[in-house]
């Protein structure tokens, strides 16, 4: 796979609300010692198709949206290219931790994806 699928997210209006369901219905450990209380969900290192992903609460307050991230050499390439086959740029990109950039877009029938790209550390 050229750009694989390398983080979920779940983003809701009451983001600790979040963390405890799904750590309760699942058994994930959510970890939230981080400045924005994002709840962080690591991969299972014992699962070889086990990805890693985050619960937190939207920033606008909207009643929020389940995602996949996909991994990307250029996010406003891949978000330029998205519009010119339809779909609709809704967050460019955005530097959310040092090395990390990520930003939104709607596919044609308006479900949210996310790109991401990590820089080498």
């Amino acid at each position: 796979m050229a750009n694989p699928v390398v983080h979920w997210e779940v983003n809701g209006k009451d983001g600790p609300a979040l963390h405890k369901f799904f750590g309760d219905l699942f058994d994930w450990q959510v970890l939230t010692d981080n400045p924005m209380g994002y709840g962080v969900v690591g991969a299972d290192p014992e699962c070889d198709n086990s990805i890693g992903g985050g619960i937190g609460q939207t920033f606008d307050g909207s009643s929020g949206f389940v995602t996949f991230y996909v991994e990307v050499v250029n996010v406003t390439a891949t978000l330029e290219k998205a519009a010119s086959l339809g779909g609709k740029i809704l967050m460019p990109d955005t530097n959310v931790m040092e090395g990390v950039t990520i930003g939104h877009f709607a596919d044609p029938e308006g479900h949210i994806i996310g790109l991401l790209k990590k820089e080498p550390m």
